[in-house]
């Protein structure tokens, strides 16, 4: 048996031998769904302090996808697209307060279409957003278990938070914050380091329940979602974990003074105490950040030691991936997502597929949308039809393949709608008022600015390069499909 979280694996690029991806008499879907994650982990090589020993083995057994995109960097907005294989612009999903299905009706999501082909189907934890979870039928549908208080009275980390109000070491509510502040939404940056076990936490025994899901089905095909709550907000978890991130270890963003001089109004913003902390507390909240990190990837430690002891681990294809990225404290103190930097719609996508590449990285554009084609692909089933996504399985067997020219993200923030065209070495945003005021752009160079600090768009150096983002945007998703390949699924 391999065995998993006891060593950090070395960063590297080498791949196994390429293989085709075959058959099998019925093949599993393994669906692990992050919340809040940016690509915070070791294999990927951002942030120094990572520690992710066991998503980086899964890494060294699959495809690490370096380029994946959220569609719109919000949780419900980012669901409900990959869940439904459809963008925001056909969704309408744009806000954590919409119902996924208020446009599209009885389409069919994901894990539908693999019930409706006889597989058992389960999810426990957060796969779609979680007050819409009900949109989705599963045959097995769960929720992960909630602490008594959305923050614990204990805190074991070095610094504390500015959320120590009166009675906060009772423990304090959602509704007890939000009104200390005076508003209905809109959490601020929060953290415990407490005194329960790994197995106790809520993404604990999301994990153990999964186990047990599989266990009981594992004679017969099924797809199971574990939807981890974890990194989101708030940073409560185990003090053993925030002890493997001391706040001694943590850098601030080092950035240009006036990285927001050239930045469009709509395309940033936050909450009015984020500037409240110090530099010594914002150390601790990225502390935080990966400290629970770090607990969910002992939660894909446990779940790889189940599939190989359950005997299905040659069977079941493994998809991780969050929902969308995170900002901690980029570009003059951003902090949580929704924006169109890197920072907030990249993600992390690693592919385990049975007999599958193992070992290979590619710097491929897929986009979150492309999951649904993609595990229909992979398990042989017939295409769905009407997808706005392209199956990566070409990429999975080479991923070296000429693939996408573009990606695309949108949000809509500020009362203003920010389309996004993300190319190998270019990201152009157009942010238009959904009422009044000027239109404002960004344009990025991310070969030699990768970190989106000089904002080009009004450089007449640049015109024709903004000229030809522009017309890739305005031509959309279909044109930069891959190809030779069909642009919305595998059909027929």
């Amino acid at each position: 048996m391999k065995v998993w979280a006891c060593a950090v694996l070395l960063l590297g690029v080498g791949c196994g031998t390429r293989q085709s991806v075959e058959s099998v008499e019925h093949t599993n879907v393994l669906f692990i769904a992050v919340d809040d994650l940016n690509v915070a982990l070791r294999t990927y090589g951002a942030y120094k302090t990572a520690k992710t020993p066991n998503i980086d083995q899964l890494a060294s057994e699959g495809v690490q996808f370096d380029r994946a995109y959220a569609q719109d960097p919000l949780c419900n907005p980012s669901r409900t697209s990959f869940l439904s294989g459809m963008r925001p612009e056909t969704t309408d999903v744009y806000g954590n307060f919409v119902e996924p299905r208020h446009r599209m009706g009885d389409v069919v999501m994901l894990p539908e279409y693999f019930r409706s082909h006889g597989y058992f189907t389960a999810r426990v934890g957060k796969i779609a957003h979680g007050r819409y979870e009900d949109s989705v039928s599963w045959d097995v549908s769960e929720n992960a278990a909630r602490r008594e208080h959305y923050l614990p009275g204990t805190d074991r980390s070095e610094v504390r938070d500015n959320s120590w109000i009166e009675g906060a070491e009772d423990g304090l509510s959602r509704a007890e914050i939000l009104g200390h502040l005076g508003r209905p939404t809109g959490m601020p940056l929060t953290w415990r380091a407490t005194d329960e076990t790994e197995a106790e936490t809520p993404d604990g025994q999301t994990t153990r329940r999964v186990i047990e899901l599989i266990r009981e089905n594992r004679d017969r095909p099924f797809f199971v979602g574990a939807g981890f709550h974890k990194p989101h907000q708030p940073w409560v978890a185990p003090a053993s974990f925030f002890e493997q991130h001391p706040v001694s270890e943590v850098e601030l963003p080092v950035e240009p003074e006036d990285d927001r001089s050239d930045i469009p109004r709509a395309a940033v913003g936050g909450y009015p105490e984020d500037p409240d902390h110090s530099d010594l507390q914002k150390r601790q909240a990225i502390a935080a950040y990966h400290a629970t990190v770090t607990l969910i990837d002992a939660q894909v430690g446990l779940l790889m030691n189940a599939l190989e002891e359950l005997g299905v681990e040659d069977s079941t294809i493994v998809v991780f991936v969050s929902d969308h990225g995170f900002h901690l404290s980029e570009h003059g103190g951003l902090w949580r997502k929704h924006t169109q930097f890197e920072e907030s719609t990249r993600v992390p996508l690693i592919v385990r597929v049975p007999s599958g590449m193992a070992g290979a990285r590619t710097g491929a554009l897929v986009e979150l949308v492309d999951l649904y084609p993609t595990l229909v692909d992979l398990c042989g089933l017939p295409p769905a039809k009407d997808l706005e996504g392209t199956s990566f399985r070409p990429v999975l067997e080479n991923p070296e393949v000429a693939w996408k020219s573009a990606v695309f993200s949108e949000a809509k923030r500020n009362r203003n709608h920010g389309r996004s065209v993300r190319t190998a070495s270019h990201r152009y945003t157009v942010w238009t008022p959904e009422e009044s005021g000027p239109v404002e752009y960004e344009l990025y160079d991310l070969n030699s600015d990768p970190k989106e600090f000089v904002n080009l768009a009004g450089s007449a150096e640049h015109d024709e390069v903004r000229k030809q983002l522009a017309a890739t945007l305005r031509a959309g998703w279909r044109a930069a499909s891959p190809k030779g390949v069909s642009a919305a699924t595998t059909a027929e």
